[in-house]
Order: C-alpha cells, then structure tokens, then sequence
C-alpha cells in the first residue's frame, strides 16, 4: 500500500511529493496535463508586493523554506533552474522614490528594499528618476523544473499520465482505492482543475487568468529583472519573458487579442527600443479572494486532502504549504487558521 496518491504534477504536486519522498514516504502521481498556469508562469519570487509596497504574507519564512528545497532538488535532479537575480521597481517619479523609502522604513520591509538607489543606465529603457532594488529575488525556470522532475517520477514508475475519474475513487476508513492503486492518503493538487472535484469544488477558488509574452529585443540589454505594472525577465539571446496581465472573467487559457493589446502597452511604459513577439500563451492561476492558499483535509473523510490555490506565488509558496499540509497528516500539527480550508467550511459547507 502506498503513502500518497498525488494528483497533479504542478508546483503544488511536486512540491508534496519531494517533502513525501524526502520523509522516506512513498508516493505514485497522476497527471492529465490540462493545467499549465505552473508551467507557462514567470516563476519570480519577491517578496514584496510592489503595486501596494507591502509585504508578501510570512515571506521571510517562506524564502527560507523555499531556497532549502530548491538547494536540495538542484542536486537531486542535477539541474539548475533556480536563478538569483536582482528586480528592479522602475520609478516614474519623484514621489515614487518617497514612497518607496516610505516603505522601506517599515520593519516587515526592510529586509527587503534597498535603501540605494540605482540609477544604471540600461540600454533601451529611459529611467530619469532610477530605480529601487528588490532584495532576496530571484526566478524559477518552471517549465524546465516540471519536466525534469516529471522525468525523475517517470524513471522510478511513480508518474502516470491520465485523466483522474472521480467515481473509481471508493474511501474507506483509513485508504483510499483508486483502480489498482490503495493508499493511506490522496492529496487532491490540481490547481483550477478542482472545479471538476466533487470533494472540494464547493470551496471559492476563483482563477485568475494570466497572459505572458516572450519577446526578442535586441536593442534591449538587461541583465536584471524589471518590474513595474509588468515584469522584463531576461531569459538569453535577446529574449525576454514578459507579464502578466489579469483578468477574473475569462476562465480558458487561450491567449486573446485584449491580452496582447494590454500587454504591449505596458511593455511601451517601460522600454523605449523595438521589440517582436515570438510566442504569446495564457493560463488560469488558482486564486482565491482572500489571497490565501486552499490547504487542507476533508471534513468527512480523514484521507482526502488538498493543496491548493497557490495562485500568483506557487514558486515561494509550493514548498511551504507542501510542508504544512505533510506535518498536518503525519504529525498532526495543525494548520494556520489563514491556510486552512476550515474558513470556509465552518461557514455552513461542512
């Protein structure tokens, strides 16, 4: 009988089944590809939340956690898809600067803005009033992460791709049976996909859809990330990542017209030089109002768990929650009430 059956192979999935395998726990992954807002995102971490300069919920604690697992996957895996580079807030004006000293005078900031200036001059980018330096940041490259760790489940028999069916999960007191497989837990991480989960599909993850370019910009040279109401991520050869736009009503994860408009105006906001499409996708973040995760066990049925709604932070976030939600069942430490999907059933969902 195994530990975990795992469904999803997203930030969330992965991240549950390095901490399962790490405890010497065993595990099998199931995967029909349909989600890819983990595969197709920017992947940067930052700690702040630069629109409203305040800070990421425990991001300290979250850093920490995450730079451990990443260390210790690298090695594991023998790639290297975590990159440590500076991003940079584009100021428009003065008073941007006076807020962002403002902000870095608070004690839950400070460690993280960089009270110098950087006025740099990058080619291709017009910046009169320079630049503030996020401290601590950095991005994953979460294609290459995804693959290489599906790759690794593939090799040792613990990934299968298929679509899950709900109706040949049969839970029993202390297993689940799903087809030929019986394990003491399923871990439900399917990112948007839980619409489709009679188990969870009454709690208020509401996607969030993202859309991204990658450009070519010769006349453009950074060798950092800038990020004001989109972020420029240098990926190599004159390309760049580009995003992200937001939309709440659309649900599919097809790239539109209004996307691309948006975003190449935001684009001309920040740099001043031609650049050329080279490829334009979408996806739907799993987010929920609060801006908390989705984590948890089901209320009738000890077995059944979820990690999810991770939403625009999946990098920072994946391995923490991940921890959590595997001390909560092997250890029974509880949850934070903030995290835990209690906060909505105890509203009359139970």
């Amino acid at each position: 009988m195994l530990d975990y059956l795992i469904i999803g192979s997203g930030l969330a999935g992965i991240s549950f089944s390095e901490v399962a395998l790490k405890n010497n726990k065993t595990i099998f992954v199931l995967d029909n590809d349909s989600q890819n807002s983990s595969k197709i995102a920017g992947g940067l971490y930052n700690p702040v939340i630069l629109k409203r300069f305040s800070e990421v919920w425990q991001a300290q604690a979250q850093l920490v956690l995450m730079n451990e697992f990443y260390d210790s996957l690298k090695q594991k895996i023998n790639v290297d898809f975590d990159f440590k580079k500076p991003i940079l807030r584009k100021f428009f004006s003065i008073e941007e600067q006076n807020n962002w000293f403002a902000a870095s005078d608070k004690a839950a900031l400070s460690p993280f803005l960089s009270t110098d200036l950087i006025y740099k001059k990058y080619k291709g980018i017009d910046t009169p009033f320079g630049y503030g330096e996020v401290l601590q940041t950095g991005y994953v490259d979460t294609a290459l992460l995804l693959k290489t760790y599906k790759d690794f489940l593939i090799s040792n028999n613990l990934f299968q791709e298929e679509s899950f069916d709900y109706d040949e999960l049969k839970i029993e007191s202390d297993t689940i049976i799903y087809k030929d497989i019986k394990a003491r837990h399923i871990i439900f991480a399917e990112g948007f996909g839980v619409h489709s989960n009679p188990y969870f599909n009454d709690l208020p993850l509401d996607g969030t859809k993202g859309e991204l370019f990658t450009i070519k910009a010769p006349d453009l040279d950074l060798d950092v990330i800038v990020n004001t109401s989109v972020f420029i991520l240098p990926i190599g050869n004159d390309l760049y990542k580009v995003g992200a736009t937001y939309n709440w009503k659309d649900k599919t994860d097809l790239p539109t017209e209004e996307g691309k408009v948006e975003l190449v105006a935001r684009i001309k906001e920040i740099i001043s030089c031609d650049f050329e499409i080279v490829s334009h996708f979408a996806g739907v973040r799993p987010t929920v109002k609060d801006r908390r995760p989705l984590i948890g066990t089901h209320p009738k049925h000890p077995s059944v768990h979820i990690l999810n709604g991770l939403g625009t932070r999946g990098v920072m976030l994946g391995p923490a929650m991940a921890k959590v939600l595997y001390d909560s069942i092997e250890h029974q430490i509880p949850l934070d009430k903030e995290i835990n999907i209690n906060r909505f059933l105890s509203k009359g969902k139970k």
